[in-house]
């Protein structure tokens, strides 16, 4: 689509080294703002996301609207913007941004120097609709925006030109019958849950409980720290995990989230794609003073033998065996 507009890119501004500021109304043609020609540091790059991360949440202060899905991911970027003698972060950070559509957004290392990952979704596109539109919006990016904090851009871009892709292709399929216009896409989740412990009884029969209510399969790792794992339609997959996260918990997030479309979606698509049979608790030579913590060894070749093992290294930040 010819939707290049008159949009600027963002609205962060760096103001020299360590300086960075977010202004909500920018209306320069570049809202990056370099003081002579050094590229970015690594520092400068993570506090360039932190401050378009803080310009987003003020912005959108309700969770439907802004979400961070890995809190630990910013954690750790914010560390490193801190301490220039920290390693670099392993994980992006993700975040979904919903505007009349839900954009699922992911900040690779070296953002804004590289793109952003943006995904647009909307239970109204169909799969080819979805694939046009995402296409289109890259596209905008890359002549737009490359090397700038864009995310409030792409926003705005989806939010003037996305409505027109369901119009479009339903405008030149008029001699097809409505029931044959698309497939319909189906999207299989697998959320990786951290928590700081999980020893309530009655959290842990909820966990189980709701899993099974919701055809989910994974398991479940109590004790200090706790791990879960659900996985199946990413609609039951999201019920689950809003359930799970209004409990009381000292500190819980998703620390790796995984998503496979699958056209048509039939019940053996979505089974092929299980690691797991159902969800059941897993205790790994549960030991310590109060027998709260399990053998992590058993834990990381469980997850081998299910062809998991490198969520070992994101949970734990180091390599099993």
């Amino acid at each position: 689509m010819g939707a290049s507009g008159a949009l600027h890119c963002g609205a962060v501004t760096r103001l020299g080294a360590g300086r960075v500021c977010a202004c909500a109304g920018a209306t320069a043609p570049s809202s990056v703002v370099m003081l002579g020609t050094t590229e970015m540091t690594n520092q400068e790059e993570a506090e360039m996301q932190i401050s378009e991360l803080d310009l987003l949440s003020s912005m959108f202060p309700y969770e439907e609207e802004f979400a961070v899905t890995d809190q630990l991911a910013l954690a750790e970027l914010k560390h490193y913007a801190e301490n220039e003698s920290a390693e670099v972060p392993s994980s992006k950070v993700q975040f979904v941004l919903n505007v009349e559509f839900s954009m699922a957004c992911a900040l690779p290392f070296k953002y804004p120097a590289v793109l952003p990952e943006i995904t647009v979704r909307s239970s109204l596109l169909s799969r080819s609709q979805q694939i046009h539109l995402n296409s289109d919006l890259k596209r905008y990016l890359m002549q737009n925006c490359s090397g700038e904090p864009c995310i409030l851009s792409a926003r705005q871009w989806v939010k003037d030109y996305a409505a027109a892709y369901i119009d479009k292709e339903l405008s030149s399929s008029s001699v097809t019958t409505a029931g044959a216009i698309q497939a319909e896409i189906t999207t299989f989740t697998r959320l990786w849950i951290y928590s700081h412990h999980i020893y309530n009884k009655q959290k842990r029969k909820n966990i189980i409980d709701w899993a099974k209510e919701l055809s989910l399969s994974g398991f479940c790792m109590p004790g200090k720290p706790g791990v879960v794992c659900v996985e199946g339609l990413q609609s039951n997959c999201e019920e689950f995990w809003s359930r799970v996260r209004r409990l009381t918990w000292k500190r819980i997030l998703i620390r790796h989230r995984e998503d496979v479309s699958l056209e048509g979606g039939g019940r053996a698509e979505i089974q092929n794609q299980r690691k797991f049979s159902t969800l059941e608790e897993k205790c790994f030579d549960a030991h310590g003073a109060r027998g709260n913590h399990m053998d992590l060894g058993q834990l990381y070749h469980f997850l081998e033998e299910k062809g998991c093992a490198d969520i070992f290294q994101m949970y734990f930040g180091v390599e099993g065996h």
